[in-house]
């Protein structure tokens, strides 16, 4: 039996099936949480809200959703500190225009929540993901300045956009919602551009390695 098509189990669970798919793809990943509190798809299980588009959500669809939120929501912090600290022109100008992007991607993940009747509080919240721009990073880039700054966020933003990619091709190849593969396609377009050009930035190859 294919782990995909399982009832919905604990989001815990459903998180790891969606990781497990980008290890797949050669991407490393894993969740330490701080503390095992996330929440039971009990959400999940219940009829769409009233009104609401019917489809049946995979423990795919759900861990990768869920997952998806909080990077977008994160890297969104990161990339408007970028936008204005940023000592290289170029790298505030990418920097603005991949929030919006990434702000406008956040309209739809939050919608998707919605529509399957999970709950927008982030389930990963504490958890050391992949990929996640976490507090300590938020905090080290604050502290940062100038060309240090820089090179901070280029490679925070790389790794972002390649575990984010990685996640969501996992959707597509596994998902069980015709949306949730729709916009997981979307995403991984548009970081494969955003990568194509982070790589071009000045300080980039420095950085990067």
């Amino acid at each position: 039996m294919n782990p995909t098509d399982l009832p919905l189990p604990p989001l815990r669970r459903a998180a790891v099936l969606v990781l497990l798919g980008a290890l797949a793809l050669g991407g490393t990943a894993g969740c330490s949480p701080a503390a095992d509190s996330a929440p039971r798809t009990e959400q999940a299980r219940k009829s769409p809200p009233a009104g609401a588009p019917t489809a049946t959500s995979t423990a795919t669809d759900v861990g990768w959703v869920q997952l998806m939120t909080p990077m977008n929501q994160q890297a969104v912090k990161l990339l408007a500190l970028a936008a204005e600290r940023a000592a290289e022109p170029r790298v505030r100008d990418f920097a603005g225009r991949l929030r919006t992007g990434q702000e406008a991607e956040l309209v739809r993940l939050r919608a998707l929540l919605t529509r399957m009747g999970l709950p927008g509080a982030d389930v990963h919240a504490g958890h050391d993901m992949p990929g996640m721009v976490t507090v300590r990073d938020l905090e080290a880039a604050r502290g940062a300045e100038g060309p240090a700054f820089d090179r901070l966020v280029l490679v925070q933003l790389r790794d972002h956009l390649r575990q984010s990619a990685q996640v969501s091709r996992s959707e597509i190849t596994s998902g069980g919602r015709a949306d949730a593969r729709e916009l997981a396609a979307a995403l991984v377009t548009a970081r494969e551009t955003s990568l194509a050009e982070l790589e071009r930035l000045p300080g980039a190859v420095r950085a990067l390695g």
